[in-house]
This record gives structure tokens, C-alpha cells and sequence, in this order.
């Protein structure tokens, strides 16, 4: 059974400094991100780096809510429809999602990127990309956007800081790109969202602490964490099935994000704590399915263990027993 959002809503937004509470701030009142499939690819699955995609990459995984519309603004319509039902927000975030939604022409861009901010009732964008796909004409757009007053996230996809992981999972791109990506944001003062994935192959709770600390010297506005998770039709699931990889179980999850939240400033956003799969696509683990009993148990373990974000930014890699 799945459980209610009650605790995690009232209680997690007090130890940790979310995406919901910090636009709540500063509009006065709720924003929601309206996820769109613009019918981008990437350079790791169209043959410009490989094909076939990171060895996790089942986009729909990451996206289920973009379903794909016509257009940009038939999507806009139909996210809003439903989030106007849910949460009653009037204000929204047109979140560019699925797959690497800078990989295109600058005007083709622009022309996507103008649809969504042309509705009065959007204030932003929040764009999801690859640290090797934000040319200095992607950024340069982006920040025009800023100039002219609208809310920019650029949502890059790291994963893992370690450059033997990237390889593993098949990224396509090293950390060193991310680097660079980060240097060129920050010269435009474009805020950036950094993706990071635990629970990676071959990795151990230290090595995510470590993701995090390198990402965090770096410099970074936001961040999203996301457990990884074995879907349909990936290389994943052949090595889960061969006995090759053996998922994170919920409460090593939810302990090591405990940890990173602790661990991060108090003026970092979090975009995002969890993430689930469909469950016609998830194979394991099952608990990926389950979005408000993971919020609830890390805001549980925060609550028990007197944690909140910001309150162990010790050196690493001592870790901290939440048993």
C-alpha cells in the first residue's frame, strides 16, 4: 500500500530546503513543474557517442507524466488540467524532460523554449540535459531568458563524479565535461541542478558521499538524487537478470540520502529526493514504486536521528551510523 503524503509534506520541507517550498517563498504561492516531451534524442543513442544509450536508460523511467502531445503547448495544456485537479497550482515551470533537451539547433530551441514561456502562466523553464550537450549558444539562450526576468534551471545529468562509473553505465561523457559545463554556467550566472544517481554498479555509500562533495566544490544551485532502478528494455536489466548487479535495498536508500541531505548547505535546493518507475516497466526494485513511503522514511530518519540539511558538512569520507 502506498502511502500518504502527509508527513513527508509537512515535516521533510523543515529539514530540508525543497524545490516546492523555496518557489513558495518566493512567489507566494505554489509552483509546479509541467513535464514535457519535446521528441528530443541524444548523442549516446542516435550514433554520435553510441548507441542504444546509458546501460539504465529507459526514458520513460525518469519521465512517466511527459506524455507526448502534439505539441509543446498541448502538453502545457494537458499537465495543467491535471495539476489544477491535484494541487490547485496556477503557476508553473515548463519542465523540458525527456532525454537531452538541449541536443538541437539554437533557433530550433528557442522556438520550443518561446511556446512554453509565451502562457502567462508560466514563469520559467527547467531544462534536463547532458554536461557534454550546453554549447556556449545553448547557455547564451538560456540566460537571455533569465535576463528577461523568467526562472531558469539547468538540469545537468552527472550521475556519479567517478569517471570509472560513467564508463561502466555507458554515459558517454566524463566528469571533466561536467566541469567545464559548470564553469560555463556559473559565467552566466545560470543556476544549475545537478542529477546524481545511487545505487550505481560497482559503487558503495562512500562513493555517492564522494559524487556529492565533488559536485558541491564545484558549486551547485540545486540538486535531484534518484535511486537507481532496473526497467524494461535496458542492458540493466540483462545484468540484473544474470545476477550481475543487485539493486539498493530501501533502507541503505534511504540512510545514504539521509547522509547527502545532511551533508549539503542549507542554501541548496533540493529538486528531488526519490524516483519511481511505472510499474509495467520497473523490475526491481520494487520498492522504486512506492514515491511516498521512501519520502516518508527519509523524513522519518531525519526526524529520529535530529538531522537536517546542512548539519554534518564534516570532511568526508568519515561516515555517520544512523543505526
Amino acid at each position: 500500500m502506498l502511502e500518504k503524503a502527509s508527513l513527508s509534506s509537512t515535516v521533510l520541507s523543515d529539514r530540508v530546503n525543497t524545490l516546492g517550498q523555496d518557489l513558495l517563498s518566493r512567489y507566494g504561492e505554489r509552483v509546479h513543474k509541467l513535464a514535457i516531451n519535446a521528441g528530443f534524442t541524444c548523442p549516446n543513442r542516435d550514433g554520435t557517442k553510441g548507441r542504444g544509450g546509458c546501460t539504465f536508460c529507459n526514458n520513460v523511467s525518469f519521465s512517466p507524466n511527459a506524455r507526448r502531445e502534439p505539441d509543446v503547448l498541448g502538453q502545457l495544456a494537458s499537465g495543467r488540467r491535471v495539476l489544477a485537479k491535484r494541487t490547485g497550482a496556477r503557476r508553473f515551470l515548463a519542465y523540458f524532460q525527456a532525454y537531452t533537451n538541449t541536443y538541437a539547433d539554437v533557433d530550433d530551441l528557442d522556438r520550443m523554449y518561446r511556446q512554453a514561456l509565451s502562457q502567462p502562466d508560466v514563469i520559467g523553464l527547467s531544462v534536463g540535459t547532458r554536461p557534454d550537450c550546453v554549447p556556449p549558444a545553448v547557455l547564451d539562450l538560456l540566460a537571455s531568458y533569465q535576463d528577461e526576468g523568467f526562472e531558469i534551471w539547468l538540469e545537468l545529468g552527472l550521475q556519479s563524479a567517478f569517471d570509472h562509473t560513467l564508463e561502466k553505465v555507458n554515459r558517454g561523457h566524463d566528469f571533466a565535461e561536467y566541469q567545464q559545463a559548470i564553469a560555463d554556467a556559473h559565467e552566466r550566472e545560470l543556476p544549475v541542478c545537478t542529477h546524481l544517481i545511487v545505487g550505481l554498479p560497482g559503487e558503495n555509500p562512500t562513493d555517492s558521499l564522494l559524487s556529492l562533495d565533488r559536485v558541491l566544490e564545484l558549486g551547485v544551485a540545486g540538486l535531484k538524487i534518484h535511486p537507481l532502478h532496473v526497467v524494461k528494455g535496458t542492458l540493466l536489466a540483462n545484468q540484473w537478470r544474470r545476477g550481475e548487479y543487485a539493486p539498493l535495498a530501501f533502507d541503505d536508500y534511504v540512510d545514504i540520502v539521509v547522509q547527502m541531505i545532511a551533508r549539503t548547505p542549507v542554501d541548496v535546493v533540493y529538486h528531488r529526493l526519490t524516483g519511481t518507475a511505472p510499474q509495467n516497466i520497473l523490475l526491481a526494485p520494487q520498492w522504486c514504486n512506492w514515491k511516498w513511503r521512501v519520502l516518508n522514511a527519509i523524513t522519518r530518519k531525519l526526524v529520529e536521528t535530529g538531522l537536517e540539511q546542512g548539519a554534518l558538512l564534516s570532511p568526508l569520507p568519515a561516515a555517520v551510523n544512523l543505526d
